[in-house]
């Protein structure tokens, strides 16, 4: 029960107004439960439009510095525009990068952009998988990003579910390196 309205990739973004997306979604709800307009990225007058006739707001980031910075001014631009306060979606989360310290946590992005969390979505290659087969990863039940979106959407319908667990497990070769008490020794010759 999902209907697709692909916007045109060879018109101008001008081409269409803010209102007139408005008197659109306004038709369409009486026959439908949501309305989901994905904006493109950045500040132009696609994402406008987007706005003008959004109800709510979900803000999808990676967490990268340059994202959430851009993150960060299109929620003050949602705010500005009277929109209710923004949910967010963390995309593309690599547990281990993030355990290295060379990922934003979702605590510092969290705090950063003061927002609710939506949920938070792994990096996955049956992404790729899916998207090639033209089948949505949501239908993957062995995909962790599958499940964090299946859970994004049992949050937006109310449900409260817990988030998807992102936690680095160690294999069964670290594990035992840790018991033995071996360590990984850089440049050593064997």
């Amino acid at each position: 029960n999902l209907y697709v309205i692909p916007a045109a990739q060879t018109r101008d973004k001008s081409a269409v107004t803010g209102e007139q997306v408005k008197e659109l979604c306004d038709k369409l709800k009486s026959d439908f439960d949501y309305i989901l307009i994905d904006s493109p990225a950045g500040i132009e007058q696609g994402f406008k439009n987007a706005m003008a006739a959004a109800d709510k707001a979900i803000v999808v980031t990676t967490p990268d510095v340059a994202a959430i910075r851009d993150a960060d001014r299109v929620i003050g631009f949602i705010e500005a525009a009277g929109l209710s306060k923004p949910e967010l979606i963390i995309n593309r989360v690599r547990p281990g990068m993030v355990k290295r310290g060379d990922m934003m946590t979702t605590e510092d992005i969290l705090d950063l952009l003061s927002v609710p969390l939506l949920g938070l979505v792994p990096e996955d290659e049956k992404i790729v998988v899916s998207t090639n087969r033209g089948v949505p990863v949501v239908h993957d039940m062995k995909s962790r990003s599958g499940e964090a979106l299946r859970r994004v959407a049992a949050r937006v319908e109310g449900e409260d579910v817990p988030m998807l667990k992102l936690e680095v497990r160690d294999g069964l070769f670290t594990w035992l390196k840790k018991v033995v008490g071996l360590k990984r020794t850089v440049g050593a010759n064997a």
